[in-house]
């Protein structure tokens, strides 16, 4: 249209002998930017945006680091590309350095920062199920799909398991647009209640953090551990903050638990309270959840604090045993990052394939597409078995491991399913 316009233009005013080459120089300048704005259009049309919003700030990046690497190879794997779509990716932290970790304020930010941007098609996060809390709403909302690769969270998907509105709350558009592809706490928990059962435990003290993640946790193992016969001696919130809990080991001495079950994190006081537990005398087991799979837990505590008798429950099998395509997933990692993955990469990387497929069989760059291709994922040849995405968007898989601690390191101890 405007080459037309110019064209009709300088056809109705006569320029002065010697302007031939002015007329011939806007034309060309006309169709210069025609023809750039077309290229740029077609680029953003043939361009698809993911991002991830994890704890980058704080003592969770060496985790939330091996996600992101997962997340990297993924797309890497697949060559960039996508259906015919190049796939960017943009890692944004949802931790503040007042807060240490995860922070509501810059969670809602990358929330809002992911609607508007319209090459944004898919939301991978969060790792903290408190941080998810916060922002599913908007997302669902917005119509952009969410995939966690660490949210645990029972009331996040399941009707009945949580708070009385949940999950509804998390869909005012009555879909489903959040998945995750690590199995959820009602597993963890009651796995987790199996397993101290079998060490012999009689009497339990169970301790978590006041948070979504982990009182969900220590609310399920609490109820379990009663129903199979162990006596529950305590129940109580710690104040995640606290410079130490020696007051708090006190009190559970005079109760003799055989073990204390903390429902929680690295970062809301596992690795202190473990220190406590050994500095105040008391020799229970201690039982801690995903949240503390991770190296900065055994810095925290002091691997001799742990050695014989921390006990971690993870949500699939842990690195030390892959096989198969985890194995294989296990080598690229290695080769590509030259470093040891941790135990969330491999959901990492889940995350990132599930959502690359998603998009392939969307055929389109179109949100609801991409949800609607997410939400009908079955039997999806995943990298720690086959599984699909049930109707309320969580992974079929049903296996938990436990680890224990020796020469400061992880040691895988055993593999249980539901």
């Amino acid at each position: 249209m405007l080459l037309h316009q110019v064209t009709r233009t300088t056809a109705k005013t006569p320029l002065p002998d010697g302007c031939g080459f002015y007329r011939v120089a806007m034309r060309l300048v006309c169709l210069f930017i025609l023809t750039l704005s077309f290229q740029v259009k077609t680029a953003a049309e043939e361009t698809i945006t993911l991002v991830s919003s994890l704890p980058r700030t704080g003592s969770a990046n060496a985790q939330t680091t091996t996600i992101v690497n997962g997340i990297r190879l993924a797309i890497q794997e697949a060559g960039g590309k996508v259906g015919g779509f190049t796939i960017t990716y943009e890692d944004w932290d949802d931790a503040s350095p007042e807060r240490g970790q995860w922070d509501p304020a810059v969670e809602n930010a990358n929330a809002d920062k992911a609607l508007a941007d319209p090459n944004v098609m898919a939301y991978i996060g969060t790792y903290n199920s408190g941080a998810a809390k916060v922002v599913m709403a908007k997302l669902n909302e917005g119509g952009l799909a969410m995939v966690s690769p660490g949210n645990t969270y029972v009331g996040l998907t399941k009707p009945g398991l949580g708070e009385k509105t949940e999950p509804d709350c998390y869909r005012p558009t009555g879909k489903i647009s959040y998945f995750r592809v690590v199995p959820a706490d009602d597993l963890q928990g009651s796995l987790s209640a199996d397993y101290a059962q079998g060490l012999g435990v009689k009497k339990a003290f169970v301790l978590h953090d006041r948070e979504l993640y982990g009182k969900g946790l220590a609310e399920v193992f609490r109820a379990t551990a009663a129903s199979k016969g162990i006596e529950v001696v305590g129940y109580e919130g710690i104040d995640s903050k606290a410079a130490n809990y020696k007051a708090l080991v006190t009190k559970m001495r005079a109760l003799s638990p055989d073990l204390v079950y903390f429902g929680g994190t690295t970062q809301t006081g596992a690795g202190q309270i473990a220190k406590d537990l050994v500095a105040g005398g008391l020799k229970a087991k201690l039982l801690v959840p995903d949240g503390c799979r991770e190296d900065a837990f055994i810095e925290a505590a002091g691997a001799k604090n742990l050695e014989g008798r921390a006990f971690i429950t993870f949500g699939g099998v842990p690195p030390e045993q892959f096989a198969g395509k985890a194995a294989e997933f296990l080598t690229a990692y290695k080769k590509a990052f030259a470093s040891e993955p941790q135990a969330y990469a491999v959901y990492g990387y889940e995350a990132g394939r599930v959502v690359l497929d998603a998009i392939r069989r969307a055929g389109a760059k179109d949100r609801a597409k991409i949800i609607a291709a997410l939400a009908a994922t079955k039997d999806f040849p995943g990298t720690l078995g086959t599984w699909s995405f049930d109707a309320n968007g969580d992974t079929t898989l049903k296996v938990m491991s436990v680890s224990g601690v020796e020469d400061g390191k992880f040691k895988p101890l055993k593999v249980i399913s539901e």
